[in-house]
């Protein structure tokens, strides 16, 4: 009897502790890991080589990872940029724990805001001609292109309207001057057009449209004119194009504003036009004559020979973006002719001769003027009325290009210039008129411009010398000579051998002498020599 008592205590306690046991492995059966012959069955992850918890297969970790970055990037509008490299080390257990998978995915998403090398923001870059900037906000790229419109737009007429480029495929914006004044205008008119309840048709509405065309061909008054800006663009295509870019990489919108506007010097060329004068030039590129002097070698003073179709080079201050304009503006304005040129075909270009003095009008004009930036590039007169008549300025002037004149020795040491000296030897002038170049007796000397020999013999304190007449009505003298290789009556052209230097004469030493005459008086040879 005792051992059946104790015998059912045992097996009911067995039981229990088998419930129990069971139990507790239902509980925890998702926590193990059961030992299989296929090999690893836990895989320990790094994020970056950092250990981020355990788990029983390696895709468990992959769509953790996948759904982390997804999260992180989701939470921000910027593009994110993270370094990472998951790993994992695998091993065969027969029983194991593998980590509460919501610990495993917060362990992930820390790994990977710390691997976060740098966020880029979602921003806009503008692209005119040579010059790019990038803002943040399409809002900022209006009022930079805002600023610029207001530096010509004292009326404040115009606006800027960003809009999708339609000549491109892609998502490029583009950005156009816009008058809201006339916008506004439009959009009432549009709107009574729309309210009227019996609007024009048929043979009234052709009646109608034909009174207002004979209204508008009537000359206008001075008063009917609508005046101030027209029409404004930008001279360069406007490129806008949405971009992700680190913050780093982002232009503050004033620094934009400020290098949009600023005018910089540009270097330009502006070649003579025919009557065209230094002092002229200045005022038309507004430039001082001495500074135009200063960038061109070719000039040496202010006063020197300038020729139609000679470039010079000038500065121009002009902003990065160009805008142009037309304006419809009024003006009592003193007014000149145009000057009348007759052209003179047996003169030099070097001559010219006024047969009538000008005299300035008083006009008052409405007229339409083109602008690119400040500059004005186009004027047409839409309406007129002189009060007193302008007197044109009648000039005649030469056709031919006049003869140039050459060094006529190759090498050669200048030895005395023109002007004041000290006597080099007796007998010698102490006023110089001409050039001397120091060089060994044979030198070959050449003609220095084209022409007619009008001497070629001995010249007494000259020595050996020769003349040269020219079809400007300028001579040419060579003198010291040792041998003479033209006759007087001879025509020789420019750079044609004419003799060899030598030491005849009032001479101190082997040497050429060179003169120019003009008008039978002796000049500075080295102002006329090209």
């Amino acid at each position: 009897m005792k051992i059946t008592k104790y015998g059912k205590i045992l097996k009911y306690t067995y039981m229990k502790w088998n419930l129990l046991i069971l139990f507790i492995c239902l509980l925890f059966m998702q926590g193990y890991v059961k030992l299989e012959s296929t090999g690893d069955n836990l895989f320990h992850i790094f994020i970056n080589g950092v250990q981020v918890g355990s788990v029983a297969q390696p895709e468990d970790a992959e769509k953790m990872l996948w759904e982390a970055r997804r999260e992180i990037a989701a939470s921000v509008d910027d593009l994110v940029l993270m370094d990472v490299e998951m790993t994992y080390v695998g091993e065969e257990i027969l029983y194991g724990f593998a980590d509460d998978p919501q610990e495993v995915y917060g362990h992930i998403r820390q790994a990977l805001q710390a691997s976060i090398q740098e966020t880029s923001v979602r921003s806009y870059t503008l692209k005119m001609d040579q010059y790019m900037v990038n803002l943040a906000s399409v809002e900022e790229m209006e009022q930079l292109l805002q600023a610029v419109v207001n530096k010509y737009d004292s009326e404040n007429k115009f606006g800027v309207d960003i809009v999708q480029d339609e000549d491109r495929l892609f998502n490029v914006l583009t950005a156009n001057a816009v008058d809201r004044q006339r916008q506004s205008r439009e959009q009432e008119e549009l709107q009574q057009q729309e309210q009227q309840l019996f609007p024009e048709a048929g043979i009234q509405a052709q009646l109608t449209e034909l009174f207002s065309q004979d209204v508008e061909k009537e000359e206008k008054d001075f008063g009917d004119y609508e005046l101030g800006i027209m029409s404004m663009h930008f001279a360069e295509k406007v490129e806008i194009v949405e971009a992700y870019l680190p913050q780093s990489q982002l232009h503050p919108l004033e620094k934009a504003i400020e290098e949009l506007t600023m005018e910089q010097e540009t270097v330009g060329i502006y070649e003579v036009q025919r009557g065209d004068t230094l002092s002229e030039i200045a005022l038309k590129v507004n430039i001082p004559m001495d500074d135009i002097v200063a960038m061109n070698d070719s000039l040496e003073t202010i006063n020197t020979t300038i020729r139609a179709g000679q470039e010079l080079i000038i500065t121009v201050p002009e902003p990065k973006v160009s805008v142009e304009r037309l304006e419809v503006n009024y003006y009592e304005e003193i007014y000149d002719m145009p000057v009348v040129y007759i052209d003179r075909d047996d003169w030099y270009t070097t001559q010219t001769n006024v047969i009538q003095q000008p005299h300035a009008g008083f006009r008052k004009v409405v007229a339409q003027e083109s602008y690119e930036n400040d500059k004005l590039t186009g004027r047409e007169i839409l309406k007129e009325e002189v009060v007193m008549e302008a007197v044109a300025k009648v000039v005649e002037r030469g056709t031919k290009v006049p003869p140039t004149y050459i060094k006529p020795i190759s090498g050669g040491r200048a030895s005395s210039g023109f002007g004041r000296r000290k006597a080099p030897t007796k007998g010698a002038s102490t006023y110089h008129k001409g050039q001397d170049w120091a060089t060994p007796v044979g030198t070959t000397v050449v003609a220095s411009c084209g022409g007619r020999v009008s001497k070629a013999g001995w010249g007494s304190g000259y020595g050996y010398v020769v003349y040269i007449d020219h079809e400007d009505g300028r001579q040419t003298r060579y003198a010291h000579l040792s041998k003479i290789l033209v006759k007087a009556g001879d025509y020789v052209k420019q750079g044609q051998r004419i003799a060899l230097s030598g030491n005849t004469g009032i001479s101190s030493g082997p040497h050429l002498h060179f003169e120019i005459l003009i008008g039978g008086k002796q000049v500075n040879p080295l102002k006329y020599l090209q």
